[in-house]
């Protein structure tokens, strides 16, 4: 795969190049913000996908039982983790999965524990399901983010139910290590809270290695729930195909219920064999990708360190989004977003949006060729000189 080749996405109804427009007020800006990747799909995958195309019937289709024994087996390579067929329920993306976890295991006024900055729809599906919000920001220390575990034990005593974990950390890119996951464990344990664990970047690891939750919480009295998807490992987000794994089966058919009185569960033949192929096949593509955005990382770090001192790179272990600490330009939030659309022609996730704590940071995606992330350092560095 050549992830240099530049593959231009405008007047496609892309999110990121096409709605720049729309959500930050003018289209001339060069746009990292959508965390998806300028890259194809495996081959592989494209192929799978091609083949359904040509039988050319998409009539009302079903998941079949290869598709489940490829993510059993995703799982045991990649993380040597252990799951039956049966252990999981599919569904069409982890951000309606957790609405529907909410919905099925929490009531009205009950709390739930966040770790900001965070994944920003997190907010909205507590606040909309009418759950309470429980703060535990991650403290940020020399050495990087940590979890700041005193106040979410605070947290845990002031009535939480529910623990919604970013594993890998997405805005942060923190791959959460065996010590704190084992601490982690230890505190759901002693508060018997519910823990959804959203691994959705499990396999986008640069540093470290990734563990599931669950498996973290094994010999524990916890009730996990982990939702997983192919869509950020290979570029399919579009296809809305993930799935839910359970530990426990009464948590399961409760879940089911839920999706059941939804209506949710109808399957789409392209997501469907998209994701065995890339299960099956597309291993081999993702090291590869792997390497090459660990080199835009570094690319990106060692151009910022040497021509913008003001700005630091907390440079990500997991994930291809990368947090930038810009406070260093003493300029507030309403100030940073001003000055980098209109200075920087530049569309990034302004870092208020993950929460307070993020305010003076933004997130930037570097899954693209080399090239794009050139000309966003680029027009960041022409609007740093002009201050």
């Amino acid at each position: 795969m050549d992830f240099n080749k530049v593959i231009h996405r405008k007047n496609t109804n892309s999110m990121k190049w096409d709605a720049t427009g729309e959500r930050y007020g003018a289209s001339d800006l060069w746009p990292m913000w959508v965390a998806d990747m300028d890259f194809k799909a495996p081959e592989p995958v494209r192929e799978a996908m091609q083949s359904v195309l040509d039988h050319g019937v998409f009539g009302y289709y079903r998941k079949p039982e290869s598709l489940r024994q490829a993510i059993v087996d995703w799982n045991k390579k990649r993380f040597g983790r252990t799951l039956e067929t049966g252990q999981f329920v599919f569904t069409p993306g982890v951000v309606p999965a957790i609405n529907h976890i909410i919905q099925a295991f929490t009531e009205e006024g009950d709390g739930i524990i966040i770790q900001p900055p965070v994944y920003y729809p997190f907010y909205s599906l507590i606040q909309m399901n009418k759950r309470k919000t429980l703060r535990n920001p991650l403290k940020e220390e020399r050495e990087g983010f940590t979890i700041d575990f005193k106040n979410l034990e605070e947290q845990m005593k002031n009535g939480a139910k529910m623990l919604l974990l970013c594993s890998p950390h997405n805005p942060i890119g923190r791959v959460w290590t065996e010590e704190e996951l084992q601490r982690l464990t230890d505190l759901c344990e002693t508060y018997n809270i519910l823990v959804v664990s959203d691994e959705i970047h499990a396999d986008l690891v640069l540093e470290g290695k990734h563990i599931p939750f669950a498996q973290a919480a094994q010999g524990k009295q916890i009730q996990t729930i982990t939702c997983m998807a192919p869509s950020k490992t290979f570029n399919l987000a579009s296809l809305q195909l993930s799935y839910v794994i359970f530990e426990e089966d009464s948590l399961k058919t409760k879940y089911e219920n839920q999706l059941q009185r939804q209506f949710v569960g109808m399957d789409n033949p392209f997501s469907i064999v998209a994701a065995e192929a890339a299960y099956r096949q597309g291993e081999d593509w993702l090291e590869q990708l792997l390497e090459y955005l660990r080199g835009n990382v570094r690319y990106l770090k060692e151009f910022i360190e040497t021509n913008m001192p003001e700005l630091r790179v907390i440079e990500p272990e997991g994930t291809y989004l990368v947090w930038i600490d810009m406070r260093g330009l003493n300029m507030s939030a309403s100030e940073l977003e001003k000055w980098l659309r209109q200075e920087g022609k530049l569309a990034l996730s302004d870092g208020h949006i993950f929460g307070e704590e993020g305010a003076g940071y933004v997130r930037i995606n570097v899954a693209c060729p080399r090239a794009n992330v050139e000309e966003g350092v680029r027009r960041l560095k022409q609007a740093y000189d002009k201050i």
